[in-house]
């Protein structure tokens, strides 16, 4: 029960959480005991971590799930970023009179299966938590009920979510097939070539047999392995997987695309490399000339490049940050590549993990201002509606700046190492090219971002135009304090919050590590 607390906190919270909205006379004040379970989920997450996970974990959860750091790291961010969806949620609901008590139930629920996804280790789990996870995600993005947009928004993201939830259980279906297994060690096992040397291989008639059922064997499961590398793709948001992103993030409530943004795709990434590297990380699958690294690389630069070129002809500024976080997903998807070489493998995976809590913390906080800059009535949409808002607001425009910088990736923000690293990483896998290309996408990103801050600073609105004038919450406030002293404390002390991903990857510890000049495994050293 204490290995499955982070998720069963947020189950059981939420389950509270719809009996208070039930007796409760009025509407709404739901937001902080919803961020309340989140944070003390985030911290079961970061006890378990400190009281250290046993080594039969995986046996105490009869394999259903695998609880080691990484698992809890990600746990952590999720709770992270749902605690700050919940407290963005409160303003931004109660400001536009959209403040009904099911939304903080469907974040709990939600988030509970995000962090399911995170520890699945079998494919049945996988399914049962990315539709746990998704289901009340559709839901808050339809919130909006007298907006069309809104039930577009989630009525397309709900069609394409089934979709690829489908090609993920008929992948499922077929490596049951080959393999006879639906966790992960099992079908890994299974996957793998028949010794010569084995009894039933030592005549020549059964060696030929069974390298003939092998074959098919692995013709079939290579199939099925796209079939998953699709569906998850959908899910990271990649390319041409992301027709949902624009759609949703710009009809959905901005809490809920501040929820899409931070915490599906932190689950989906964990899902990702659990799945790609527990059952197809053998050197057959996980080779670049021929496996799924070589899609994976593909698929990265196609996100990067057209997330961030589409992303500049954007003139709606939810519109402009949903392709923000397709191109974020291909810098990402950089690390995943790199994930499976034999050297740079944990440098790369903990890259991802910094990555993620790095951009947890400045995607929810631009989001939250975003939040803080739409009065009802008057919410902002385009970026003429923020024309000269930094100027008349300069609390509020600094901390859309701060946000948008580190998204950017410019120093001292937490932004900057999180590319860094992801892209040494890169460059530490022998993938050149792909680092060079990561490096132009971020200087073209850099276009639309800053973009913002000319027409925050340097631009007066139009007369008669409608004027950005911050609103009065202090959940939305808050959000932005704790997201803005994160942004500036992991960008000044990246090292310490390295290291935990690190850890989390596979990496021994500081105090255990081996003398200077020996080789730890790939893990990054401190700046």
């Amino acid at each position: 029960m204490l290995l499955l607390s982070p998720i069963l906190v947020l189950a059981v919270g939420g389950l509270i959480v719809m009996l208070i909205d039930a007796f409760q006379e009025q509407e709404g004040g739901l937001a902080m005991p919803t961020a309340l379970l989140h944070f003390v989920a985030a911290a079961a997450a970061l006890a378990l971590w400190q009281r250290g996970v046993p080594s039969d974990a995986g046996s105490l959860v009869h394999g259903w799930l695998a609880i080691d750091k990484t698992t809890l790291f990600l746990q952590a961010t999720i709770a992270l970023g749902g605690a700050f969806a919940s407290l963005l949620a409160g303003g931004y609901l109660a400001e536009h009179k959209l403040d009904r008590g099911e939304y903080y139930p469907l974040i709990a629920f939600s988030t509970a299966g995000a962090g399911l996804l995170v520890a699945a280790n079998d494919m049945l789990m996988v399914f049962v938590a990315l539709e746990t996870m998704s289901l009340g995600v559709y839901a808050m993005t339809g919130f909006r009920r007298t907006s069309a947009r809104s039930a577009e928004a989630a009525l397309k993201y709900f069609l394409l979510g089934s979709f690829a939830a489908a090609l993920l259980l008929m992948g499922a279906a077929l490596l049951y097939t080959v393999t006879g297994h639906t966790d992960f060690p099992g079908i890994a096992a299974a996957l793998q070539a028949p010794s010569p040397a084995s009894g039933a291989a030592a005549d020549d008639a059964n060696a030929a047999v069974l390298a003939a059922q092998f074959a098919i064997k692995l013709k079939i499961s290579i199939f099925a392995m796209l079939l998953v590398l699709v569906a998850m793709a959908f899910k990271v948001g990649a390319v041409p997987f992301h027709m949902w992103t624009p759609d949703a993030y710009e009809g959905a409530p901005t809490s809920t695309t501040a929820y899409m943004s931070v915490v599906v795709k932190a689950a989906a990434f964990g899902a990702l490399l659990r799945v790609f590297l527990t059952v197809f990380g053998d050197a057959a699958n996980a080779s670049i000339s021929g496996g799924w690294p070589a899609v994976l690389s593909v698929l990265a630069v196609l996100t990067m490049s057209v997330g961030n070129l589409v992303a500049l002809t954007q003139t709606s500024v939810k519109r402009m940050l949903a392709y923000s976080s397709v191109a974020h997903a291909g810098y990402l998807l950089l690390g995943v590549v790199a994930a499976p070489h034999a050297t740079a493998g944990i440098a790369a995976k903990s890259s991802v993990l910094f990555y993620l809590l790095g951009y947890t913390v400045s995607n929810a906080g631009a989001m939250g201002a975003l939040i803080l800059a739409g009065r009802r009535g008057a919410e902002t949409v385009s970026y003429d509606d923020l024309a000269g808002y930094a100027r008349r607001h300069p609390a509020a425009g600094f901390a859309l700046t701060l946000f948008l910088l580190s998204l950017t990736g410019v120093p001292p923000t937490v932004g900057f190492f999180g590319k860094f690293y992801i892209i040494r990483a890169t460059l530490d896998a022998g993938y050149t090219n792909l680092a060079i290309i990561a490096l132009i996408n971020s200087a073209v990103s850099a276009y639309y971002y800053l973009g913002v801050l000319v027409k925050m600073y340097m631009r007066e609105p139009a007369p008669g135009a409608t004027r950005a004038a911050p609103m009065k919450s202090f959940y939305v406030v808050f959000s932005l304090i704790v997201a803005g002293v994160l942004v500036v404390w992991m960008g000044l002390m990246p090292e310490r919050w390295l290291s935990l991903a690190a850890e989390a990857s596979g990496a021994r510890p500081a105090a255990a590590a081996p003398a200077e000049g020996a080789n730890n495994g790939g893990a990054p050293t401190p700046l």
